[in-house]
Order: C-alpha cells, then structure tokens, then sequence
C-alpha cells in the first residue's frame, strides 16, 4: 500500500512586509496524529508562517497542499472549514460571554437558521469540556471569570467545535503551573491518538522532548532544518540551529560575591509578613549582590509575596524594611522612593506602556530628574534612557523604538533599564524569561548576574525549577502559602524542590 500523504505539505512559503521579509522560502510538513515542534527565536517568522496557515495573512509565493489537494487558505473561515484551529499565546475568547457562547461563536445553534439553542449549545459544550477532562467548568460561567489555564481548555474547547484535523498551539503552556502542563500534554495525546495533527511551539525546550515527535526550526525567516526527531536531536543542536551559534540553557558562574557579603547588613528584610488567604508569614532577608529564589507552583503566594513586598497588596500582618527603615504597607510610592522595583509577570499588562517610545518606558518612574519648572527636558530624558538601555544591551539601539515592537526579551530590558535609570537597590523579579526565547534568556541570565555582583540585591520567581537552581544564590520554596524548606541553591536540586512543592515539609 502506498503511504499516506502528509496531512498538510507548505512548499517555498514567502511573505514580505514593508522593508522585511519575513518569510523566505520556507518549508513544512505535518502528518496526522503527530505532534509538529516549530521552534525559533522571537523575530525567526513563526507567528507569520503560522497566520499563513490560519488564512489571516496570504503569502506572496509558495504552495500549500491539505490531504494531498492544492489548497487556497483566504481566510481563516476557509482555514477552519479545512479544519485547521490555531489558538494563539493571547487568547481571543470574548470576556463578558458564557463559556458556551465562546465555544460556538460563529456557529451558534440556531432553530430556522437564526434562533440560537441556548440549552443545546450549553449542553454540546459541556461535552466537549468533558472530552478535554474538565468537565467541572460551567458552560453557563462568563469565560472573564475563568483562571488562564481553564480559558485556554475553552479555546481548545472552540477549536473542537469544529470538525478541526490540525490544530495550531502558540506557547500553550506560557501561562501554566507544572499540573496543568501534564493536564495540556494528556489533552495532546488523546488528540494525536484520534488523528488530529498538532502543530506546537514553545521557548520550552524541555517541554519538545516530552511531547514532540519531529521538530522544525525557523531562524531569520528561513527553515534551517525541517522534520528532526524531537526524541534524539541533541538540545544544544536544536539552540545552535535557532541562534546561528552554540548557546546553551547555561547560567553565569557565581563570582563569589554573595559569600563576600555574608557580614553585610541586609537591604531588605521581610518579618513575619502576611496576606490572609494567600501566605502564611514569611521571613527572608536580602543582602547587597545576592539573588534569592521562590520556587512553588502558580497559587503557592510566590507573586502575591512579590507584589506585598512592593506595596501592590497591603499585608494583613508584618513589616518590610529596607536598609533598616520601615515602609508603609501598601504603598508602591513608598517603596519606590525607598529603591524598590518590581519586573511583574505580566509585563505588557502590568509594566509597559506598550503604544509609548522606549525612552517613555524607561523614564516614566523618574520624570521628576527631567521636570523642570513644569517642563520636560525631553533630550536629557531620552539621553538618560538611551545610557540605561545601552548598559542592558537592548536592541534596536533607538530609544524612539516604539516598545511593542520589541522582543519579548528587549522589553524585559527595557523594564529592567527603567529600575537602572530610577537607582533602585531592590529588584523583585516575577517570571523574567516568560516568553523569551532561548539565545535571548541566556543574555537575561548575564544582566541579572552582572547586577547582583555589582551590589544590587534580586528576588527572583520563576515556575522554571532549573532557572531558580541556576540563577539564585539561596532558595525558599513554597507550598500553599507557606515557606516549606530554605537552603543554598547548591544544596538542592529539581526533583528535591518539586517533591519539596508537591509534598512540603517543615520549614528549614
């Protein structure tokens, strides 16, 4: 017999946008039933290659063959109709509508064609929520109210809506705690047992080899290497396709710093600090040049304990100092003032000012050394801000960069350069390489050490047990609000700190 033909072949795809191409001849093949790694740096052409696939952009040259046909993809209703589904990063469901009215938008129900069932489509929909293992989520709930990880069941839940063959995940695991990424990989396979294809892509290279059958990977627009087995391509392989040079997950070696500072008196120090319902007390203390970790899963109060600290939440009961002098609960002004800074998870939410210049992004928490009289000195703001994000290596080096034009891993800098420029002693880190491709996190690495040993003190989270290990000096970890088990990063490893976070144990 003769072998199937691939579910879907893209030959020579090529897709230019004013003064870029973004695609330049670029190949894909998927097989039904497997799961498809596309992998790249941020900027290689994946979002473009994947909204071609989508019907949302038409490329300027190639050819796309679905089940063996020719096939014209003008839009994405053309491309669900194929049964091609993608779920992108930023989730497209409509907040202020039913669980059931986003699954089927588009394709509601309906008696005599225009009266939409509301009962059988909340029906359907609670079906297929139970096909995806979570048939505790009301299809009658407002999807605004729902966590990110049980939005995104909801988008997968649309996309099955539909008699969908391929489905397209874009860092579906971005927003997810360790469960909940076994929970997405159990979907997948129950998926690729039935013969839908998956197409996934992730920064995560450890997430490829659990779940990747072949892998192609994108650097400047090009495929450099099409349908690797994800099992047996060695990593640093797959990071020196991507980068065009050999960077590994590698951290900056500890340069002594901190065991140099032992003696000196902290510049933070949290007591018995509390929110009820989220941490029970925690006690830490943070010295010039040290990094200190908080591992634990999402709801562990990691980002709540962040967020308290700089004042975002006001603690139930203890107190914050820095260099000795308390700061007044719940207040950012005043931990701000006292040399405070926080890089939140959601940077593009909750830090950039995404429609501003970077040299707005950067200044905006000093604009009192560039007020003159009521006036802003624009030159002297931008001449500061361009000296703060030359130190961080940001690129493009123009601080008139719009800042939602850069990679995720330079607007992390641009929030970091923001403290730089503001001076602050005390740098609260929440999930600084989200979303960061791989050749950039290893620069991030660089930044963040290069700082500590330079005086600054971080407190760092991170769901990524390795990050915590590789870049803290010390490390908490917690369980349910609670810290379980203190230790020198040395001391520990990633299967001590998960079994520390799944199981706990007296603190230590």
């Amino acid at each position: 017999m003769a072998p199937e033909p691939p579910l879907l072949t893209m030959s020579g795809i090529t897709k230019s946008f004013p003064g870029v191409r973004a695609l330049d001849g670029v190949d894909l093949e998927v097989q039904a039933g497997e799961v498809h790694c596309l992998l790249g740096q941020n900027g290689a052409g994946k979002s473009t290659l994947i909204k071609v696939l989508a019907g949302a952009h038409q490329p300027d040259d190639g050819e796309i063959t679905w089940c063996g046909a020719p096939a014209v993809l003008k839009s994405p209703i053309t491309a669900m109709r194929l049964g091609i589904a993608t779920i992108y990063q930023e989730l497209d469901l409509v907040e202020g509508l039913s669980v059931a009215e986003n699954v089927f938008l588009g394709h509601e129900p309906t008696s005599a064609g225009f009266v939409v069932r509301t009962r059988e489509g909340r029906t359907a929909a609670a079906a297929l929520l139970k096909r995806l293992g979570h048939p505790e989520i009301d299809p009658s709930r407002e999807v605004g109210a729902l966590s990110a990880a049980q939005q995104q069941i909801v988008s997968m839940a649309r996309a099955l809506s539909h008699d969908v063959r391929l489905i397209v995940m874009d860092e579906p695991s971005a927003a997810l705690d360790p469960d909940e990424v076994d929970n997405l990989f159990r979907i997948v396979a129950s998926l690729t047992a039935e013969g839908v294809a998956v197409v996934y892509i992730s920064h995560r290279l450890e997430e490829i080899r659990r779940i990747g059958d072949r892998v192609t990977v994108l650097k400047d627009g090009r495929a450099v290497a099409v349908g690797l087995p994800a099992e047996s391509t060695p990593t640093r392989d797959i990071v020196a396709l991507m980068t065009g040079r050999n960077v590994e997950y590698v951290f900056p070696p500890r340069t002594g710093t901190t065991a140099g500072n032992a003696r000196t008196a902290p510049v933070l120090t949290v007591e018995g600090l509390t929110r009820k319902g989220e941490f029970a007390p925690v006690d830490l203390e943070l010295r010039p040049g040290e990094i200190v970790g908080l591992a634990g899963l999402v709801g562990s109060g990691r980002s709540e304990i962040l967020e308290t600290i700089y004042g975002a939440r006001k603690a139930t009961a203890g107190r914050v100092t820095v260099a000795g002098k308390p700061l007044r609960p719940g207040s950012v002004r005043a931990a701000v003032a006292a040399g405070i800074g926080l890089a939140p998870e959601e940077r593009k939410a909750q830090a950039l000012l995404m429609l501003e210049s970077v040299t707005r992004n950067v200044s905006v928490s000093s604009m009192s050394r560039f007020s003159r009289a009521g006036w802003v000195d624009r030159g002297a703001e931008r001449q500061a801000a361009r000296a703060a994000t030359r130190e961080l290596s940001l690129r493009p080096d123009n601080p008139d960069t719009p800042v939602r034009t850069l990679s995720g891993g330079n607007q992390q800098k641009a929030v970091l350069a923001r403290w730089l420029l503001r001076g602050c002693r005390v740098l609260l880190l929440d999930e600084p390489t989200r979303g960061v491709d791989v050749g950039a996190r290893a620069e991030l690495y660089a930044v963040i050490r290069r700082l500590a040993d330079e005086g600054l003190a971080v407190l760092l989270v991170s769901s990524e047990v390795p990050e915590v290990l590789g870049l803290a000096d010390r490390v908490l970890v917690l369980r349910e609000g609670r810290v379980v088990h203190t230790a020198d990063a040395g001391e520990l490893d990633e299967h001590r700190v998960l079994d520390l976070v799944m199981e706990g144990s007296p603190a230590s």
